[in-house]
């Protein structure tokens, strides 16, 4: 655990009694403050009471008491409105920060030079956040990896110089980290999500460029960037460093003659040039091929982003002139990566048929990734509360499709897309969706069905989160008959 010691002798406010609401609670105690924790549900209030958590009503609060309000990045800080406790902090003139900014502060505190990656973007964070892990790993190196994946920031080990941290950090959570500066920031890429969290329901185009701009603040903050230039909005974000004259490297996966990215990818084969060599060619570095827990182009840029991030941080703190045989020893690593929980997870085959796992595909975008990665016979339960632009941009995918089984809130308005296209049933629950693609899966001459759960929506109509989707579709493939479970692996 970190101890939080700039508010020590200080009480601070905190809403939002989830996993990290409660490390956070926890690590300021540790650090010598009070905290006065609430949360809207009767039972975060109840467990945070037993943890020996200090309960106390915000509404009713003397927020002058307060240095600062922690907000669970799930709370809206800007929109569609700000939360009830972020109007009270604001009329008090109490900052409004989140977790990290919590390590933030420690860390410049106690070490600023402890090597801090922060990785964000619109998709993949979560497979670059874990596979860049296990290469530090695997090459020997001590490792701590959370924030928006696994565990929260303050329950790991304290900044040190020889602790990597890697840190997965959403739209929210750069937000609320106002003294963000990691040694390496790592941007993916750009589409859109959450934009009602981020600007007018009525302006789509100003909540892009607000959720841009956020993204942006981390690789600006950061020693060095690692920037992926595949989408209009992460180039000219690189674009901007690089003519500012910041330290910023390119990754691709492919060549773009124009911008030259260092690190850039020839099907499933990673390449890297050397600084000063624009427009030549670049030497191979490691191999995707046949690794099944890497399938897919979305998996070469998640690649190329860890090796892109390491990269950027042999130059900051290590030896610039043997990066590329750095970056080769550690590209070794990537054949043992073990893949994700809900991401492209095969859960269990029944004869040919594959059942795969892609809950945490909340949007359309990350959903194409799956479906790119089978060229036919897929049996796809699709559906949710549904993101802006639905299941449209997919429709290039829709071939590959053998049926839809809609399920949730988006049902009616998918099917609406489909129709025509794609032939589809809506199920209306996971358990019926996953009953009628079993079936015609297990009818279809293909060598290799896959009925696919990659709902490109959120999970909240139906489910307490994507992960709680994701392990009651592992449930209901379990109970199949004749099913070997397969104890996870991306597919």
């Amino acid at each position: 655990m970190i101890r939080a010691t700039t508010f020590s002798g200080r009480t601070v406010a905190i809403f939002g009694l989830g996993v990290s609401g409660i490390a956070t609670a926890r690590a300021l105690v540790a650090g010598g403050a009070s905290v006065a924790a609430w949360d809207d549900s009767t039972g975060a209030r109840e467990r945070a009471a037993e943890a020996g958590i200090a309960v106390v009503d915000l509404a009713t609060a003397d927020w002058s008491a307060f240095a600062a309000l922690v907000l669970a990045p799930g709370v809206p800080l800007t929109h569609p409105a700000p939360h009830w406790t972020v109007e009270r902090a604001r009329a008090a003139g109490v900052e409004v920060i989140g977790d990290i900014e919590l390590f933030c502060r420690e860390r410049r505190k106690v070490c600023p030079a402890s090597p801090f990656i922060a990785i964000t973007g619109t998709n993949g964070k979560s497979t670059t956040t874990a596979l860049l892990a296990h290469l530090l790993r695997s090459a020997g190196l001590a490792v701590e990896m959370g924030g928006n994946i696994g565990h929260p920031i303050l329950a790991l080990a304290p900044p040190a110089a020889d602790v990597h941290h890697i840190i997965e950090m959403s739209s929210f959570q750069i937000d609320l980290t106002p003294s963000l500066a990691p040694t390496i920031g790592v941007l993916l890429n750009l589409s859109p999500d959450h934009l009602d969290r981020h600007g007018p329901a009525d302006d789509a185009a100003l909540a892009m460029r607000n959720y841009a701009a956020i993204k942006a603040r981390l690789v600006w903050a950061a020693e060095a960037a690692a920037i992926g230039i595949e989408d209009d909005d992460s180039r000219r974000i690189f674009e901007r460093l690089a003519a500012a004259g910041r330290r910023v490297m390119a990754f691709a996966t492919a060549d773009e003659a124009r911008l030259g990215p260092r690190l850039y990818a020839e099907g499933g084969r990673l390449l890297v040039r050397e600084p000063s060599g624009r427009g030549a060619p670049g030497s191979e570095i490691a191999s995707l091929a046949g690794i099944g827990t890497l399938r897919g182009r979305h998996n070469v840029q998640n690649a190329l982003a860890a090796l892109a991030a390491f990269a950027a941080l042999q130059e900051v703190v290590g030896d610039a002139a043997a990066v590329t045989p750095h970056l080769r020893g550690i590209a070794a690593g990537l054949g043992s990566y073990p893949g994700l929980p809900h991401r492209l997870e095969v859960v269990g085959r029944i004869g040919r048929v594959a059942f795969v796992n892609d809950s945490k595909a909340t949007n359309a975008d990350s959903a194409a990734r799956a479906l790119a990665s089978w060229e036919r016979d897929i049996y796809w339960i699709a559906g949710g509360r549904p993101k802006e632009g639905g299941i449209r941009p997919l429709a290039g995918y829709f071939p590959r499709i053998a049926r839809a089984y809609l399920i949730g809130e988006s049902a009616g308005d998918f099917a609406e897309t489909l129709d025509g296209q794609v032939d589809h049933v809506v199920s209306g629950t996971l358990d019926a969706a996953l009953s009628q693609a079993a079936a015609d899966a297990a009818r279809c001459p293909g060598a290799e069905p896959v009925v696919l759960l990659s709902p490109a929506c959120a999970s909240y109509d139906q489910f307490a989160s994507f992960v709680a989707r994701g392990d009651a579709f592992r449930r209901l493939v379990a109970g199949l008959d004749g099913v070997a479970m397969t104890g996870g692996g991306a597919a």
